[in-house]
């Protein structure tokens, strides 16, 4: 699944090519990828241009107006393609090694296209999903408040993210330190492989107990996820068996990766072998040397 950095970098690739676009048609091919009744899209969208894409987690939110907002996730395999007759960009899960058309699982549309929205300019955005776990949804102002107060907490990066909010994420909480922190209702955007890569910086294990870790270890870790997040968006996202960023481009920041996905291997500070275990259903890579 796409993580924030990956997210993030298909927002702003796309908000250069998609917003002030009218939209002049919505074609529905899988209802399940769409949560509202298919006149109900046609109705919200043709005729209307997005003037802003924004971002919470791993959330796109595609504004309409100030009232209407077009919310789009990606979940597990979920891809947005932009195809204009110069430009091809690709966002989200990869279906296959190869070029752009084996990448999107074909030429567009494709057994994976599930909606596919043109704009006046003859442009289309689509939206693949090979497991159709990812959907689109349009909301108005109020649904989207309560969306997002009820399922996303404090967000690395975002004026929220301080010291005061991170300390108190851990109050009252005894579940492993990697749990809490792939907990989208308590710490927006984060997963699997920025969790693995923030706690090793951190010097901290995965299966630690979330009422063991010090003061001076929240603080660190709590610099450390703003750091490799940060450091992850300005490299476009990691690239894994999955992700190919909206330029489709692999993501860059797989080079600077610690821990995630090199099980076996050197670590690269006490040059011990890299451990993977099963931690909160998730493959969960550590040094068990460097961290305590």
């Amino acid at each position: 699944m796409p993580e924030l950095p990956e997210v993030e970098t298909i927002r702003r690739d796309l908000l250069a090519k998609v917003v002030n676009k009218q939209v002049v048609s919505v074609e529905i091919l899988s209802n399940k990828s769409a949560h509202n009744p298919v006149a109900f899209f046609r109705r919200n969208l043709i005729g209307y241009s997005f003037f802003d894409i924004k971002r919470r987690g791993k959330l796109l939110i595609f504004n309409i107006s100030s009232d209407k907002h077009l919310l789009i996730h990606l979940k597990m395999t979920g891809q947005l393609i932009y195809v204009d007759k110069k430009t091809r960009l690709a966002g989200g899960h990869k279906l296959n090694e190869g070029d752009f058309v084996q990448a999107v699982g074909g030429e567009l549309p494709n057994r994976f296209t599930r909606v596919v929205i043109e704009f006046k300019d003859k442009s289309k955005l689509f939206f693949n999903d090979m497991r159709k776990f990812g959907y689109l949804k349009i909301v108005d102002e109020t649904e989207l408040s309560r969306l997002l107060n009820n399922n996303y907490g404090i967000e690395p990066l975002t004026d929220d993210y301080t010291w005061n909010n991170f300390k108190d994420i851990f109050k009252n909480r005894r579940t492993s330190v990697k749990a809490l922190l792939l907990n989208q209702k308590v710490i927006a955007g984060l997963g699997n492989i920025y969790v693995d890569e923030a706690l090793f910086l951190s010097g901290v294990r995965p299966n630690r107990k979330t009422n063991s870790l010090k003061e001076v270890e929240k603080k660190i870790l709590f610099r450390m996820i703003r750091q490799v997040i940060k450091r992850a968006i300005d490299y476009r996202g990691t690239t894994f068996k999955d992700y190919t960023d909206s330029e489709g481009k692999k993501g860059n920041f797989s080079k600077l990766l610690k821990v995630y996905g090199r099980e076996g291997e050197e670590c690269c500070k006490c040059k011990r072998g890299i451990k993977k275990i099963r931690l909160a259903g998730r493959g969960t890579h550590y040094c068990s040397y460097c961290q305590k």
